[in-house]
Parts: structure tokens; C-alpha cells; sequence
């Protein structure tokens, strides 16, 4: 199988992979913690705003390849198993399409201002 293939394939597990937690969050026997992490989650790989500017070369492209999968792949781990395999099932029978909302961007905007002032406020002292 060729790496192209390997990828899109990848690709294709990781959007359904959003749909399931998607459903999960929804799921009001979701405890907090889980939905703290699956919130953080979609809203950075449906915010139009990275961490890292895709524009940066090589660099702008790890938080697509680094960070959503990992936030993923943690917010999977926190959710009980009858959560997931109920979201899983209604992912499957009721598969939806993510659209990225401005509303996301500005949280990401917020942590860019958080970890800003956290690094001069670090530098200063």
C-alpha cells in the first residue's frame, strides 16, 4: 500500500473519529472531564485559527498531524466504552458534516493570548 493511500486512509478514520466524539459529547452520560477534552478537541480541528500557522514550513503542518490526532485519540480514552460504542453506532447510522465555525476560532485566539501573556510574564520575571 502506497504512503498516499496509508494517509488517506488515516484521514478518512480521523474524520469519522470527530463524528463519534461529536456524538459522545452530546451524550449527557458523558462525564466533564471528557467533555472538557473532546470540547478543546473539535474546536481546534474545526477552528479556521492553528496553533501553528500553516504557513510556516514543515512546522505548520504538525498540529494537523500532532495535536488533533492526539486530542482525539485522548478524548476516546477518557470516554467510558458503552459511550463510545453508542456513538460509534450512531456515527455509522447517522453520519453528519462538520463545518469550521469562526465561534471556535476565537477560543483558539484565547489561548494564544493566554500562553503569550504566560511566556513574557515567565520572560520577566
Amino acid at each position: 500500500m502506497k504512503i498516499t493511500e496509508k494517509l488517506k486512509a488515516k484521514a478518512k478514520s480521523l474524520k469519522k473519529e470527530v463524528t463519534v466524539i461529536y456524538y459522545a459529547y452530546q451524550n449527557p452520560k458523558t462525564a466533564i472531564l471528557p467533555k472538557i477534552i473532546i470540547f478543546i478537541a473539535l474546536a481546534y480541528a474545526l477552528s479556521p485559527i492553528d496553533l501553528i500557522p500553516d504557513f510556516i514550513p514543515i512546522l505548520g503542518y504538525l498540529d494537523d498531524i500532532i495535536i488533533i490526532p492526539a486530542l482525539i485519540a485522548l478524548s476516546i480514552k477518557l470516554i467510558p466504552i458503552d459511550i463510545l460504542d453508542e456513538s460509534r453506532k450512531k456515527a455509522e447510522t447517522h453520519p453528519i458534516k462538520l463545518r469550521k465555525y469562526w465561534f471556535y476560532s476565537l477560543f483558539i485566539v484565547f489561548m494564544w493570548i493566554v500562553l503569550s501573556i504566560v511566556i513574557v510574564l515567565a520572560l520577566t520575571k
